[in-house]
């Protein structure tokens, strides 16, 4: 298996952001010094909350985008096919269509009830939802649409998380006229948004694994072995401390 992840290389970024959140709380602490005034460290702060989001965009499409797995001939009794196979192609593809389509959905709301409040967002039927799931299902069996689509992913995760920023800094709280309102189960909105992006990820993963070349139209798909757990073990290490990092900044 050919992966493009180097599990070395995820600790750089990781020591960088373990001291950032302490940097960020400085450059705050010296704005609130004179908190009447646009100061230069109020826009070194403002523009800092971009920085976490924008390293997890580069290095998620590097590492966790563009799948490569060996097709060497396989055994028959390392193999899944027939209803098996239908199940989990059924679930994942579901499953995962579901999630980007929410998570574009928090988005929309977010930019509609911060900054167009005149206008309201009707939250979709389940028509309308299970629409928009059957086009994402499409969009994710094609592999250039698929990558398009993990793009956007990204974009919207980078979206949100400055939107969330915006939120902080003007101490603006969130109510049931969010739609983020209803996954309230932590305090810190940030990882919420960050554990609906490691779940697309391992989803993403797991349908880039199933689908990889002609797996679906042969109709037999390889079973994992252990060099297929790297890619999840590298996920979870990147991601702890992204979870960390914004754990050490609320």
């Amino acid at each position: 298996m050919i992966i493009k992840n180097n599990t070395t290389k995820l600790l750089v970024t990781p020591s960088f952001l373990l001291i950032l959140p302490f940097v960020q709380k400085q450059w705050l602490n010296l704005y609130s010094l004179n908190i009447n005034d646009i100061s230069f460290y109020l826009i070194l702060y403002y523009l800092s909350g971009a920085i976490c989001p924008s390293l997890v965009y580069i290095n998620s499409l590097k590492n966790y985008t563009y799948y490569n797995f060996t097709r060497d001939e396989i055994p028959s009794i390392r193999i899944i096919k027939g209803k098996r196979l239908l199940f989990l192609v059924a679930i994942n593809l579901i499953f995962l269509s579901y999630l980007i389509a929410d998570y574009i959905y928090i988005n929309f709301d977010l930019i509609f009830n911060l900054f167009l409040e005149e206008i309201n967002v009707p939250k979709p039927d389940i028509q309308q939802l299970s629409s928009f799931i059957f086009l994402i299902s499409i969009l994710l069996i094609f592999k250039k649409s698929r990558f398009l689509l993990k793009k956007i992913i990204l974009i919207n995760f980078i979206l949100i998380s400055l939107y969330l920023w915006h939120l902080q800094i003007n101490n603006i709280s969130v109510d049931d006229q969010f739609y983020i309102y209803r996954y309230f189960g932590s305090n810190n909105l940030n990882l919420i948004n960050l554990f609906f992006l490691i779940a697309i990820e391992i989803s993403f993963y797991t349908w880039s694994f199933l689908s990889y070349k002609t797996n679906l139209s042969d109709w037999i798909v390889p079973k994992p072995q252990k060099g297929d757990l790297i890619p999840f073990l590298n996920i979870f290490i990147f991601y702890f401390f992204i979870i960390i990092y914004y754990s050490i900044l609320t």
